[in-house]
């Protein structure tokens, strides 16, 4: 199942996507609904941003080829930093250059988005907590961000964190395709079997510092080929069985 949040005429709501069709529902995928027997057109529907998390908890270096590439050495525990709701951006929206920056990157990540309350669980248990898993964007003020650590002015511009185009419930996260594409040039290309950190082990270890609420998502790392982006630049970042999220750099 793949379930969107979306605009149409001038009402919002959830739904799921289903042969390029949305079928709205009445409720929401974290609280329960019932579908409608309507649907639209997906081109006559705005996108949103799937969720509307709390907080975008984002984990660093997860990577090995990435930690690599920026001389940093590979983590022994998960690198923790959060990004502000305000980050949250959904498919097709702007992502906003600041001002106080002279290079933005993209950072092509999967997501997790937590479906119910997450306190204190064991690894076992964490694939009952997941509602699914969507594509993210790290975008990262690069030349604000301090190599010993202190991340949040860099991560947490408004605009920063695109995530989209819909949470996916039947994908295995531990080896899905991703790629990251620059104006249809692709810069990043992996696969999550090279996480050093899994989902579920994330999940579980997360929940023994914060709770997790329904629609927070998991930004479980970015992979090699990081890079700056300017304004009138088209990122996309593709995961498969997820779909790919778009976004447009503006001044």
């Amino acid at each position: 199942m793949r379930y969107v949040r979306f605009s149409h005429a001038g009402t919002t709501a959830y739904g799921i996507l289903e042969a390029g069709r949305v079928r709205p529902m009445d409720g929401t995928p974290f609280d329960g609904f019932v579908l409608s027997n309507d649907t639209y057109a997906l081109d006559s529907v705005h996108l949103l941003s799937p969720c509307i998390p709390t907080k975008g908890v984002c984990i660093g270096l997860n990577y090995r080829d990435h930690a690599e590439e920026i001389h940093a050495q590979v983590p022994k525990n998960p690198v923790v930093f959060i990004k502000p709701t305000g980050c949250t951006i959904g498919p097709y929206a702007s992502i906003v250059y600041p001002a106080l920056s002279k290079r933005v990157d993209y950072e092509g990540e999967l997501a997790i988005v937590i479906g119910r309350l997450t306190k204190k669980i064991a690894k076992e248990e964490a694939a009952s907590h997941i509602l699914g898993y969507t594509c993210a964007n790290d975008v990262t003020a690069r030349d604000l961000q301090p190599p010993d650590g202190q991340w949040t002015v860099a991560k947490g511009f408004d605009t920063f964190m695109p995530i989209g185009p819909a949470i996916s419930t039947d994908v295995d996260p531990s080896a899905l395709a991703i790629e990251c594409r620059l104006n249809g040039e692709v810069r990043q290309r992996s696969n999550t079997r090279n996480l050093l950190f899994s989902c579920h082990f994330l999940v579980s270890y997360l929940s023994h510092i914060m709770t997790l609420y329904p629609g927070d998502v998991i930004l479980t790392g970015t992979p090699s080929g990081i890079g700056p982006m300017k304004p009138g630049d088209v990122v996309e970042v593709e995961i498969e069985g997820i779909g790919t999220l778009r976004n447009t750099v503006t001044a």
